[in-house]
This record gives structure tokens, C-alpha cells and sequence, in this order.
């Protein structure tokens, strides 16, 4: 029993104009296999991942998203959530990285008109662009003022997700005049932005995160992709699916860290370790306790799975419903996507938490890494918390209440 992928759908070969699902998820798997022989190394040397992202580069996956007549991969939402929850097994943090980009780099479909979202698909397939930033909403906003010659970006993004490997930033900014929220993209080469690492983060940390300081940055009118405003008369139901539609990376970054801590662990335990726990026989493999904890783990595990599984169909469904999509089954994709998201952070936090105990005191070495799995889910899940959000699925479900729009990154 392997680590479980998200579900698969069969291609349509009347719809697909890449190389199919079957292609990419052969390709996550090796480029997963390359980065799980030194994931420990890595995660502790902490270096900035642009060998990492060289990687997804030449693997194809950094275009993935993005349609054959552009110059992309040509695959579906369905694909790019099996292929990131595959790298997330490895490695959580190039997991998000990734899932961040794709998410990102298909922003202007959703916020853009259609001339526009086609010119920078082709040019970010054909540059192969790496895309960081985010468009969670800041304690304190950044600032688009207009100018004669288009508009002028001023402000700090606190922290986001691949900045310092970018080759462009797609951030949340409020105009100064309206305090209308808007989607910028932009070359991080510009004059006035400078970006931070963030070396001081006990997990994901090659994610590739820090801040961004934006002085007076000069912002071109095709640089501003469209409106984030969450006014039911501005976003339409297919544009308010772009929150679910990221909410649901998250779930196959958590349940691809959840899966690759057990499989680590279980081939750890199959090559005849000691669990060297002061309690436990070392015969662990076959330990009344260690076999419960595996049992109780893979249960969480997969029914979590199951629950990603009828959130990913409804997602795909939405997605497929286009502009004929409404608020009402907007609100039942987004609650639905809320559960999956609750069930996969209890899974991946009680996985990567008692993973060490199975292992017991070895697994306080720092050259097994086994660590860096609590590490990485416990970083993510204060970053993108669910807890509050379930409040929203009981005014769904006792009131009627359509969900919030939030984005996730």
C-alpha cells in the first residue's frame, strides 16, 4: 500500500490537448522520487530552492496549468491537485511552493478578461515563469495609486509563498482612491521592490517565503489583472470559486504530507529498526501499540482522502459550470471544500505528531529528518488556520449563510 493520490479522473480525449493525466503523474513521481533522496539535507541547509524549481521547470510542471495552445501542459485542475500532493509526500515545502504557483499563475482566468489572461498565460508558459506572492488579505494593504501613466505600488507584503525564486509576484493591492482591491502582477526586477527571506521560520522552509517591500514601484494598466472585491454585484460565482479552487491546494499539500510521513515511517520500520522506545518491544514492526497507532493514522488518513475526494468532483464540477455556475452552489463547493480542509489538518497534524512517537527517541536524529514532517504541517497550519472556518459551515448548514470569500494565499 502505497501513498495514496488524490483521485483520479479519466481523460477525455475529446477535451485534452496535452500529453494526458497519465504523463504527469508519472512525472510528479519522479521528480518526487529525485527530491525525497536528500529532502533531510535540504530542508536543513535551508537554501533558497532554485535548483529545486529548476527541477519542476524542466519536468514541465511549472506550465502545467496552462493550455496546449499557449505553450502549456494542458492539464486540469484534477491533475494539478494529484501532482501536488505527489511532491508534497517528499517535501511539503516545494509542495507549496508549487501549489502556490499554480494557483497564482491561473489567477488571471479568473480575475481578467480573457485577451488578457491568454497574453500572460502565453508569456509565462513561454518564460516559464515561476510565480510567488499571494492575495490574502494584509493587516496593512498595500497601495495602488493612479498616475498618468498607469499606477504606482507602494507598501509591504508581510509574508508570502516563493518570493525569493519568483519571476513574478501577483499580489493583493487596494486602490488609493477607492480602497477597491485589486490583482497586480509583476516583475520582482522592478525598481523599488526588495524582497526578504524568511530565515527564521521553523518549517517550510523551502517554501521559499519572506516579505516584499514595494517604494513607489511603477504598475503598467495590463499589470493590474482585475478586482478581488468580495461585493456579490463585482464577483461572479465562478470568480468567488477561485477561493475553494485554492483552499483545496491546501488539502493535497496537508494530505501529501500526512502520506509521506507514514511511508516513511513504515519503510523505517520494515528495515528492522528498533522503535528504541523505552515502553515498546523492539520488535516494533509486530508491536500490539505500534500496529494501532499505524491502523488509527491510515484511518484518519484516508477518510480525509475520501471526504478531498467529493470536494475535488465538486470543485471540477464548478469549474466545469463556467459563468453558468450560481452563488448557492458556489456556497455548497466552498463548505464542502471547508470540511475537507478541517479533516485533512487534524490528519496531518495528528500523523506527523505521532509518526515521531512510533519511531520513538531515534527519531530525534536530525539526519533521519523525520522532524521536518511536524515541522513543515504544524508552519502551514498556523499560516492557513481552518478552525474559524468551520464556524462558517455551521451558518451554512443551520442558516443558510453563503461562505465568505477569503483567499487563501
Amino acid at each position: 500500500m502505497g501513498v495514496a493520490t488524490a483521485p483520479s479522473e479519466p481523460d477525455s480525449e475529446s477535451d485534452r490537448t496535452g500529453p494526458g493525466r497519465a504523463h504527469w503523474l508519472r512525472v510528479a513521481r519522479e521528480t518526487a522520487d529525485d527530491l525525497a533522496t536528500d529532502a533531510a539535507a535540504r530542508e536543513q541547509a535551508g537554501k533558497a530552492p532554485f535548483d529545486e524549481v529548476s527541477g519542476l521547470r524542466e519536468a514541465g510542471l511549472l506550465t502545467l496549468l496552462i493550455p496546449a495552445e499557449l505553450g502549456g501542459g494542458g492539464a486540469d485542475w484534477p491533475t494539478a491537485y494529484a501532482v501536488v500532493r505527489e511532491i508534497a509526500a517528499a517535501d511539503g515545502a516545494i509542495g507549496q511552493l508549487l501549489g502556490c504557483h499554480y494557483f497564482l499563475s491561473w489567477s488571471a482566468r479568473f480575475f481578467s478578461e480573457p485577451v488578457l489572461a491568454a497574453q500572460v498565460e502565453r508569456q509565462s508558459a513561454a518564460e516559464q515563469w515561476c510565480w510567488g506572492g499571494g492575495f490574502a488579505r494584509q493587516e496593512l494593504p498595500l497601495t495602488l495609486a493612479r498616475t498618468a501613466r498607469g499606477y504606482v505600488l507602494d507598501g509591504r507584503h508581510s509574508y508570502a509563498t516563493g518570493v525569493l525564486v519568483a519571476d513574478r509576484l501577483a499580489v493583493r493591492a487596494e486602490r488609493a482612491d477607492t480602497g477597491e482591491p485589486l490583482a497586480v502582477v509583476l516583475d520582482p526586477t522592478y525598481h523599488g521592490v526588495r524582497v526578504e527571506g524568511g530565515a527564521d521560520t521553523f518549517g517550510q522552509r523551502l517554501a521559499a517565503g519572506g516579505s516584499v517591500e514595494f517604494d513607489a514601484v511603477p504598475v503598467a494598466a495590463d499589470e493590474v489583472l482585475g478586482s478581488l472585491s468580495a461585493d456579490e454585484d463585482v464577483l461572479s460565482p465562478l470568480a468567488a470559486l477561485t477561493a475553494p479552487v485554492g483552499r483545496l491546494l491546501s488539502v493535497q499539500l496537508l494530505l501529501g504530507m500526512a502520506e509521506g510521513v507514514l511511508a516513511e515511517v513504515r519503510e523505517y520500520s520494515r528495515a528492522g529498526h528498533s522503535s528504541w522506545h523505552p515502553t515498546w518491544p523492539a520488535d516494533s514492526p509486530q508491536d500490539p501499540q505500534v500496529l494501532t497507532a499505524h491502523g488509527e493514522l491510515t484511518v484518519l488518513t484516508r477518510s480525509a482522502s475520501a471526504l478531498t475526494e467529493q470536494a475535488l468532483e465538486a470543485v471540477h464540477g464548478g469549474l466545469a459550470r463556467g459563468e453558468d455556475l450560481t452563488y448557492d452552489e458556489y456556497a455548497d463547493i466552498s463548505v464542502l471544500v471547508t470540511m475537507a480542509e478541517a479533516a485533512a489538518s487534524r490528519a496531518a497534524q495528528e500523523s506527523t505528531t505521532r509518526a515521531l512517537d512510533i519511531v520513538g527517541a531515534r527519531s530525534v536524529s536530525a539526519r533521519l529528518g523525520f522532524d521536518r514532517f511536524w515541522r513543515n504541517a504544524r508552519t502551514h497550519t498556523l499560516y492557513e488556520p481552518v478552525a474559524h472556518r468551520l464556524r462558517h459551515v455551521g451558518d451554512y448548514f443551520l442558516n443558510g449563510a453563503h461562505p465568505p470569500f477569503v483567499l487563501p494565499v
